[in-house]
């Protein structure tokens, strides 16, 4: 079945008919998210999901294989993270960043798997997201302690990831994403139309991609209630792009489904403000907070301490029962 065709079963999309919009009040398919013991009120506080790279050339210089003991300098900044209000970790081993070289699923299930099992087992009562898009990686890093498979390609670059995330009956993050993959298997499964960030109508097609793979999920079998979106700040789109996605980010929630904001220290940030990844904590939370008072569920970030407390106090203004 064509990918046109599942989103238009699973979806109920009418060929040539746009969705209508509702750029302000999203109803949601489902308030809450059940994660085992853990529940997430969509609406009623942001959460914070910390980012732990397991890689040697992160491009905002916090990947942990040049430190030392990797598994220590995790457990290190995980246990600081959860100190400063993280509900999420975030684990990945392999860099997104312009120009990285692609990671073979061992070599990244060496990197995370060690991590996680460490993560899971000292801190039980945190959350942890597997950053991949490979099946085998996250089959893996399930069985290890994850809860959460975080993916950048919209389960586009590997299709065996659907069914495992279905099997496991975990939530899925699917990221928007137009960049240039660095392998060349994924980019041969992507094909040029997702290459470039030339769009014809950015806010609609991001919108309709997201809903493929929306569509994708739905068809291995994955809840509705199991889906957040994230609208992919950074990959495939210019700054322009990127400011005018978060300052509209209340049209992506119309979707219905939770938003995960990813802004922190991105290039975006530092040609606004021509200043370096390590100088961008100012310039996140700008993002951080406008994108919350647009409909931001989660966010994703390096500095959790400082962000942590922008999105209380964001939430604070915003919603109707800040925690």
């Amino acid at each position: 079945m064509s990918d046109e065709a599942i989103s238009l079963n699973v979806l109920g999309i009418a060929s040539g008919k746009e969705r209508p919009r509702n750029d302000m009040i999203a109803i949601m398919k489902s308030q809450f998210l059940q994660i085992g013991k853990f529940t997430l009120d969509w609406g009623s506080r942001t959460y914070v999901m910390g980012i732990l790279n397991v890689t040697p050339d992160s491009f905002s210089g916090d990947g942990f294989i040049s430190k030392g003991d990797v598994v220590q300098a995790a457990l290190s900044q995980a246990d600081e993270f959860i100190a400063s209000g993280a509900d999420i970790l975030d684990v990945g081993g392999e860099s997104t960043r312009p120009g990285s070289a692609p990671v073979h699923a061992d070599e990244e299930l060496e990197r995370v798997i060690p991590v996680i099992h460490a993560l899971h087992k000292t801190f039980p009562d945190v959350l942890i997201s597997i950053d991949t898009y490979k099946a085998q990686v996250a089959d893996e890093a399930l069985k290890t302690g994850a809860q959460i498979v975080n993916d950048v390609w919209g389960l586009r670059a590997d299709r065996e990831l659907a069914l495992v995330i279905a099997k496991y009956k975990v939530p899925v993050i699917l990221m928007h994403n137009r960049s240039n993959p660095a392998s060349l298997d994924v980019r041969e499964k992507l094909g040029n139309a997702y290459i470039g960030s030339e769009y014809q109508n950015l806010i609609e097609d991001v919108k309709r991609e997201l809903l493929e793979s929306v569509a994708l999920a739905r068809h291995a079998g994955v809840a509705e209630s199991q889906i957040v979106l994230d609208p992919g700040i950074g990959f495939g789109k210019t700054r322009e792009h990127n400011l005018e996605l978060i300052n509209r980010l209340a049209e992506i929630r119309s979707l219905g489904y939770p938003i995960l904001l990813g802004t922190s220290r991105k290039s975006f940030i530092g040609f606004t403000l021509d200043l370096p990844a390590d100088q961008r904590v100012e310039g996140t939370a700008a993002t951080v907070s406008v994108g919350i008072t647009r409909g931001a569920d989660m966010i994703r970030v390096h500095d959790v301490k400082e962000m942590a407390r922008v999105a209380k106090m964001t939430d604070a203004i915003v919603r109707k029962s800040p925690n």
